[in-house]
């Protein structure tokens, strides 16, 4: 869990150049002032630290939080400092020093006479003071060409002889990933000629994957000192494992959920069902008119209701991990899932599970009751936002009717269940992109492109999926193949999406 070290004093000192720490490396954010270095802290941090509103040198003092705790104690301090202000004027003032950094600490009175010329001095004293390396960040919502101030800020980062990663940020969510990549380029361009520069990665306070941040750890190890690096793998190594923890946690909450919405059978009253029919069969001839709920229908809307509840836990619980639940934040990120589907899609039903045209009928008795509001699950979020592509009738013919020796059951059909695993799959997605720079989550688009390539890595374990809802009566097993598959789809897709974090990701399994 992340710390404030304003809150811990006792601890050691992080690394500088007044007293360095050798089982301590820090990081300094820094950039020009409303960029939103305390929103990306919050993001990497997982928690809500400082002061976030759209107004320039919202941030006044340099702040320390401890980002990484390796298993032997060695720690990456991150820094979140006030933006730079009037940069211009403190590199002329630099530059006409005989000895800047010297001018630099000895200007006192500008904290009353110019806020924001001493925001500049503050920044600039702690990137001097404290950083083995400086994140610079720049905003993707302005070109680079327009971003006038980067060129001094530069020159000021410059004399400090620190390495400089350039972050993008604000670069929307993560719908498009050739915009990004393009702008990504004409930053990387603007800025390959500037001597401290070592790296120009993508990382958006709102947008950003886990993933990427592994990305820049590696990146960060590489541009550190030769004496420095041994620490920094240690740390690189623990913030891995603490990610792929998360990643495995995830993996294995979705699994149960999913086994026991497989191995759910629902009791269907046999003699009601006879009765059910008969009225069926007079009122498709016209002798009588069935208002009646069937046993199936009754049946259905309770197997559905049951559904709603476990993907409305699970997704809290997939928020609540990853430090993002808030009050009705699980019904949002359903309803933003559901828009991301294709509803035209239809599942074609199991007749062979089924007992007969009529009771096929039933269910599509079910879908219609559900479409028209008869079962309330949240706005629909079942038909539209779980199922995806299922839809309301697609909701009705994912539903199987076993006769047994004990009697009839209801529960659903393989095929729904593969739906519910790629829905399940994308919900992680929206999440391990979704940073906290808001705060709790908040809604942003869900790319197409994602469940495309969701349903490509199933597609190719289809035989692992059917082995999965083969042993469904046996949760503790079915959850385990689950979580496995999930697992390595979930690593699949990630790779996918961010190329450059492939080799941080966990390979996928040999085939037995």
């Amino acid at each position: 869990m992340s710390t404030d070290m304003n809150a811990d004093r006792d601890r050691p000192a992080p690394a500088g150049a007044s007293g360095r720490d050798e089982r301590t490396l820090a990081l300094t954010l820094v950039s020009h002032t409303n960029i939103g270095k305390t929103t990306l802290a919050r993001t990497l941090l997982g928690r809500d630290v400082g002061v976030v509103r759209d107004a320039t040198h919202v941030t006044e003092f340099a702040d320390a939080h401890l980002l990484i705790e390796a298993p032997d104690g060695a720690r990456l301090m991150l820094w979140d400092t006030p933006g730079f202000g009037d940069s211009v004027r403190l590199a002329r003032r630099m530059r006409q020093s005989g000895t800047p950094l010297g001018w630099l600490l000895g200007q006192v009175w500008d904290r009353w006479r110019d806020r924001a010329f001493w925001a500049s001095q503050q920044a600039l004293r702690n990137v001097r003071d404290e950083a083995d390396v400086a994140l610079y960040l720049v905003s993707a919502a302005e070109s680079p060409e327009a971003a006038g101030y980067v060129e001094p800020e530069m020159e000021l980062l410059a004399w400090t002889g620190l390495p400089v990663i350039v972050l993008l940020n604000q670069l929307g969510g993560p719908d498009d990933p050739a915009r990004q990549q393009a702008e990504l380029e004409r930053w990387r361009t603007r800025l390959q000629g500037f001597a401290p520069v070592r790296a120009v990665l993508p990382l958006d306070a709102f947008s950003r994957c886990w993933v990427q941040e592994l990305v820049l750890l590696g990146r960060i190890e590489q541009v550190l000192p030769e004496a420095r690096r041994p620490l920094m793998v240690r740390l690189r190594q623990a913030g891995r494992a603490q990610r792929l923890a998360r990643l495995d946690t995830a993996m294995q909450l979705l699994a149960a959920s999913l086994a026991r919405i497989a191995a759910t059978r629902l009791p269907v009253d046999e003699d009601g069902l006879l009765r059910g029919t008969l009225r069926q069969v007079g009122s498709a001839l016209g002798l009588r008119r069935d208002d009646e709920a069937s046993p199936v229908q009754r049946a259905g809307r309770q197997l559905a209701q049951q559904l709603d509840g476990e993907i409305r836990a699970s997704t809290s619980d997939l928020l609540h991990l990853h430090d993002l639940d808030g009050e009705g934040r699980a019904d949002e990120l359903l309803q933003q899932i559901g828009q991301a589907f294709d509803h035209s899609e239809r599942l074609a039903p199991g007749p062979a599970a089924l007992v007969g045209a009529l009771v096929s009928g039933a269910l599509s008795g079910l879908a219609a009751d559900i479409a028209s509001g008869g079962l309330t699950l949240g706005g629909g979020m079942i038909a539209g936002g779980v199922l995806g592509a299922l839809g309301a009738a697609g909701l009705a013919h994912g539903l199987n009717l076993v006769r047994g020796r004990d009697g009839s059951r209801l529960c659903w059909q393989e095929s729904a269940l593969d739906q519910l695993v790629a829905g399940a799959l994308v919900r992680y997605l929206a999440v391990a992109h979704s940073g906290r720079g808001r705060g709790p989550w908040s809604q942003t688009a869900t790319p197409a492109h994602w469940r495309s390539q969701v349903d490509t890595a199933l597609a190719a374990r289809r035989a692992e999926l059917e082995a999965a809802w083969g042993e469904r009566d046996d949760t503790i097993a079915t959850t385990a193949r689950l979580q496995a598959l999930l697992g390595e789809v979930a690593a699949e897709v990630l790779a996918a999406l961010h190329p450059d974090a492939a080799g941080e990701l966990p390979p996928p399994r040999l085939a037995s």
